[in-house]
């Protein structure tokens, strides 16, 4: 087990918290200008027991990461709410079901590469890669001319996600989505 700066925490991580190993949901860092320091702010889950807590850690303060196996995957597709995946080495199948994945289940294609972190052989996140490119299937019509303006509107991709996206953006496009914080990039 490592210890790592609060600042180092990211969603899928499995840290050490009040003796409870957890995964990592969300992390956002907050800096309250003029009061305070800054600090991270850890939506998390017990693994053992399911239940979520959030948690502040300042910044400058520790915590423990787990020791986790990491397996490289593909994801292959969604049979009923479970997700089937193949690990790339041993070609064995293993199937999540759509509440491990959190959310994270409109960021999959078909034979898209992941990374699914094991905890004593037991599965416990999926790590997506920093972004991926889906394209757009119903939005309202792009603006012709338009620039990268303050203004979005919302557009369902191919996998059902929802994302707030600039105005010139239309159907057929193909955009490229942070995985992390679920907002629009860029045009892929």
């Amino acid at each position: 087990m490592a210890k790592v700066l609060a600042t180092e925490i990211r969603a899928g991580d499995l840290i050490v918290w009040e003796k409870r190993v957890r995964r990592v949901l969300k992390a956002y860092h907050v800096h309250v200008g003029g009061r305070g320091g800054a600090f991270m702010q850890v939506e998390m889950k017990d693994i053992e027991s399911g239940t979520k807590s959030n948690a502040r850690i300042r910044t400058d303060d520790k915590v423990e990461r787990t020791f986790v196996e990491q397996r490289e995957m593909q994801y292959l597709y969604n049979e009923g709410g479970s997700f089937m995946f193949m690990d790339k080495e041993t070609f064995e199948q293993l199937s999540l079901s759509a509440g491990f994945l959190e959310g994270q289940s409109g960021y999959l294609l078909p034979n898209a590469d992941v990374q699914v972190n094991f905890h004593n052989d037991r599965p416990t996140s999926v790590q997506l890669p920093p972004s991926v490119a889906l394209a757009v299937t119903e939005t309202e019509p792009g603006l012709k001319n338009a620039t990268a303006t303050g203004s979005f509107k919302p557009a369902k991709t191919e996998t059902g996600l929802t994302v707030m996206v600039p105005r010139f953006v239309s159907e057929g496009d193909k955009i490229k989505i942070n995985t992390d914080s679920g907002e629009y990039i860029e045009r892929a």
